[in-house]
């Protein structure tokens, strides 16, 4: 008993080293349990990818190949070290033969594009703009009508992975969300996405899965970073920074715009009807060959309309409706949203809070309409710059075309049905 007095003694003398050895006890303790749980999560889904390497493979079959497109300076350049932790090891396990290609510089992406021979499947392991120079490059191929066709996985590896909301069952820890994407990728369910052609009238088409936004919400998102010291009001505060160098923010455009286009029925398997007998294509034969049929001339298709407006607007944002691709349409089209010029600082602050968090999001004020195609008419000078797919490019007029389910995404089973409850 007097030794524990003694301890409790000298723990109130030095009540100030007491206070810091619990505290960093406490933060080591926590940390540990941090990378047991992260182990327990990795040898998981070791086990799981194993049983899909064990699987029988027929002398005549071969193994599937996968090129990988690592770009190790995502995340702050920790991407390197968190894909070969957590999804090389599953791929490997899995029995496929993996091709890992590293980007050096921004841009190359769309470069190694260029060169990249057939695979049964391309893998991104990367953010944004990893994705977005990828199927760049792939759909700014001669041959990419072929190459369109091959399986894409994302594995979310960067600071922004807006695409992986759509794919992959959302979680906050990296470790699972990065090899439950990797699973998804060896369980092989896939889903078609839409993308956005954009073109200037000198430049390559740049092609994006999320979208296009222009105005003073982007503008402002680029600053936020600088306000790192206030935590978590550092939204809020770039938002109202802003408004004092200059309010009210508005941007005047000229857009025209297509109506959608119906989405066509899906294709049924087709049931091979059966051979008719010798004698009835004889016949046929013959009065094919003394009646010819006449040959109808092809019919000309009226282009569409197009609709001219002027716009007033804080922000301009044209998106796919990836958010949800397995929601049921009956037309393929993108989404205009203009928001109001109207807006006071208070709104334009707390809005921009939301749009940090979702920069697809349209106010309820704003003006929606749907169009296969959009013709963005800039003024000439000041018209500031794009964020396409969060990657930042300099405003132009452009045209921007919708190309509908032209890319086939690995989709998580877990994911797709939680978005098919929201649905219904």
């Amino acid at each position: 008993m007097a030794r524990v007095v003694k301890v409790f003694r000298t723990l109130r003398n030095h009540w100030k080293k007491s206070t810091l050895a619990v505290c960093v006890l406490s933060y080591g303790g926590h940390w540990l349990y941090g990378k047991h749980c992260d182990s327990v999560l990795r040898r998981e889904a070791c086990l799981e990818a194993r049983e899909f390497g064990r699987q029988l493979v027929s002398p005549h079959e071969q193994l599937r190949k996968a090129t990988v497109i690592l770009n190790p300076a995502a995340c702050s350049g920790k991407a390197n070290n968190l894909f070969e932790k957590n999804a090389a090891p599953l791929l490997h396990l899995a029995g496929m033969e993996i091709k890992v290609v590293k980007t050096d510089y921004e841009g190359q992406a769309k470069k190694l594009m260029e060169l990249m021979e057939q695979t049964d499947m391309l893998i991104v392991a990367g953010g944004d703009g990893t994705l977005q120079e990828v199927i760049t490059g792939l759909l700014r191929r001669a041959d990419q009508a072929s190459f369109s066709c091959t399986p894409i996985g994302f594995i979310p590896l960067g600071s922004r992975n807006s695409l992986s909301q759509s794919l992959h069952f959302q979680t906050d820890n990296k470790v699972k969300h990065i090899t439950a994407a990797t699973l998804s990728i060896l369980k092989g369910e896939t889903v078609r996405l839409d993308v956005l052609q954009i073109k200037g009238e000198q430049e390559q088409p740049v092609f994006a899965l999320i979208g296009l936004r222009w105005g003073a919400f982007r503008d402002v998102a680029t600053s936020i970073s600088k306000y790192w010291y206030l935590g978590p009001l550092k939204t809020m505060a770039a938002h109202w920074f802003s408004t004092l160098k200059s309010w009210p923010q508005i941007h005047q455009a000229s857009l025209s715009y297509q109506a959608p286009t119906p989405r066509p029925p899906e294709e049924s398997p087709t049931v091979k009807p059966p051979r008719p007998s010798l004698i009835y294509r004889i016949i046929r034969r013959l009065k094919l060959y003394w009646i010819p049929p006449i040959e109808e001339p092809p019919k000309e298709e009226k282009p569409e309309p197009w609709e001219d407006l002027q716009i007033s607007t804080l922000e301009l944002s044209i998106n796919t409706h990836n958010r949800n691709p397995v929601l049921n349409r009956t037309e393929d089209s993108l989404q205009v949203c203009v928001e109001p010029d109207t807006m006071t600082v208070g709104d334009f602050v707390t809005i921009g809070r939301e749009k940090a968090k979702d920069p697809t999001l349209c106010t309820k004020h704003g003006h929606k309409l749907e169009a296969s195609a959009c013709l963005l008419t800039l003024p000439q000078e000041g018209a500031g710059f794009y964020n396409i797919d969060n990657e930042q490019y300099e405003a132009m007029p452009v045209e921007v075309r919708l190309l509908p389910r032209k890319l086939r995404f690995f989709c998580s089973s877990e994911r797709r049905e939680q978005l098919l409850s929201q649905t219904h």
